[in-house]
């Protein structure tokens, strides 16, 4: 199939569903686990060729060590997990066919502004194959279609995922184009220039990705470029907790793109929770790269770390607008808890800061004042994450103003239109009302579904 083909038959496959109902997706979601669990020896087989292709890569010095992690599904409780999410997103409730808003506009003319699928989704992302089924979940329960493209680093398990989906559609109702994958950046290429077919475009991944699929259409895009994630020590900061927050938020998942990459203290703290913060990040091989004060803190620590020498440098100015993905971690002082905000607003990517403190205030300050999708409380940025928000899984976090803001689960995946129904027995016209006409009486309605 062409591109072109590929982008009507998702248009048609949504236009198709519209009347399919809410129970007939579940029946999807489950159908679509089924497949995965009676394949998984395959896909975790293919998987583990991915791997093998991705590490001679690495090896070469043509793919990072980040991008390699991201690759493995059998890792941990991933598989489980991905699992889980599907389950999870089909017990959510439908995020359609909501009414937010209604009005009696006049007797018997009544407006409903309803939740509906925004449409065509084509989804582009690196490494982590995961995603396919993670998207797809989110895209049936939404009612939106979806294409997908996934990194040429997971081929191989992406297209038996891809498979194994197809599989669950066919013993269902919903179309079978409803979820496409491609394989091609040519293919990316003239998607991107289908706007009548494609309503939404999700990038997710590295910077130069996200930056590329931008300047590359006219569909709406919906991502982030960066995870440049701060966590703040404010002058209150408990030191038990700096330490808890500070070492997860780094070593989690340190190529996750909500792991902390500046660490924000308070001069305040320079000669108390800073070393000890410190010393636990130096314990798990964390590499520091201070400016001069917090490098000077750390210059009297006794005993002194047997990494000391080999995992603390002065920084550079580019440190703290750089995502490092990995064991590093930039650190600056600053005088008081404004700067901080200034600080964290000037360099990060908006995506998730936090401040460790014991004061109310600096709190709330801090959250209201951060121009960040995610402001946390004395609580890890790895928090930033659509299944941990309870959203079943995520379609990716969006760091934009317009629609969607932060982790994107089923309700980022919907817009509203109005509905309008007239029970006058001549119907209603606009010319009926005006000056010395008939006006408007907007009375509320009180209801979350239409009753037509």
């Amino acid at each position: 199939m062409s591109s072109e083909d590929i982008a009507k038959a998702a248009k048609a496959a949504f236009e198709e569903s519209q009347l399919i109902p809410s129970s007939a997706r579940i029946t999807a979601l489950e159908a679509i686990r089924k497949q995965l669990d009676l394949r998984k020896t395959e896909i975790l087989a293919a998987n583990v060729e991915d791997l093998k292709a991705a590490q001679a890569e690495v090896d070469a010095g043509r793919m990072s060590e980040s991008l390699l992690k991201r690759l493995d599904l059998g890792k941990g409780d991933k598989w489980e997990s991905m699992l889980q999410g599907i389950t999870d997103v089909a017990s959510l409730p439908d995020p359609t066919g909501i009414v937010t808003y209604a009005t009696e506009m006049d007797d018997n003319l009544e407006l409903y502004r309803v939740s509906c699928p925004i449409g065509v989704l084509l989804v582009i992302f690196e490494a982590r194959p995961e995603v396919v089924v993670n998207i797809a979940a989110l895209a049936i329960k939404s009612g939106n279609a979806a294409i997908l493209k996934g990194g040429k680093e997971s081929n191989r398990t992406t297209l038996l995922l891809s498979d194994a989906i197809s599989a669950g559609l066919a013993e269902t109702a919903i179309p079978e184009k409803y979820i496409q994958t491609i394989q091609t950046r040519n293919e990316v290429a003239s998607l991107l220039e289908l706007d009548q077919y494609i309503d939404l475009v999700i990038p997710r991944g590295s910077n130069s990705l996200v930056r590329s699929i931008q300047n590359s259409t006219r569909i709406p895009v919906m991502g982030h470029a960066d995870g440049l994630c701060s966590v703040y020590l404010d002058e209150s900061a408990d030191e038990e907790k700096a330490i808890r927050v500070v070492v997860d938020s780094k070593i989690d998942y340190p190529s996750a793109c909500n792991a902390v990459e500046t660490l924000v203290v308070h001069e305040y703290l320079l000669q108390t929770v800073w070393p000890a913060v410190a010393r636990a990040l130096l314990e798990v091989n964390v590499r520091l790269l201070c400016d001069p004060p917090t490098l000077t803190a750390l210059q009297s620590l006794s005993p002194a770390p047997s990494n000391l020498q080999s995992h603390v440098e002065a920084s550079t100015p580019e440190a703290y607008s750089t995502e490092h993905l990995s064991l590093v971690l930039s650190v600056v002082a600053v005088p008081s808890l404004k700067a901080a905000i200034q600080f964290i607003n000037s360099h990060s990517s908006h995506h998730t800061d936090s401040i460790v403190t014991e004061s109310d205030e600096a709190a709330s300050t801090f959250c209201r004042a951060v121009d960040s999708a995610g402001t946390f409380i004395n609580a890890s940025t790895r928090f930033a994450d659509g299944f941990r928000y309870g959203f079943g899984t995520e379609v990716g976090i969006s760091t934009g103003r317009i629609h969607a803001r932060g982790p994107v689960g089923l309700e980022g995946l919907v817009i509203y239109k109005y509905m309008m129904k007239s029970k006058g027995p001549k119907g209603h016209i606009v010319g009926e009302f005006g000056t010395g006409k008939k006006q408007f009486k907007h009375r509320r309605i009180d209801t979350t579904v239409v009753p037509f």
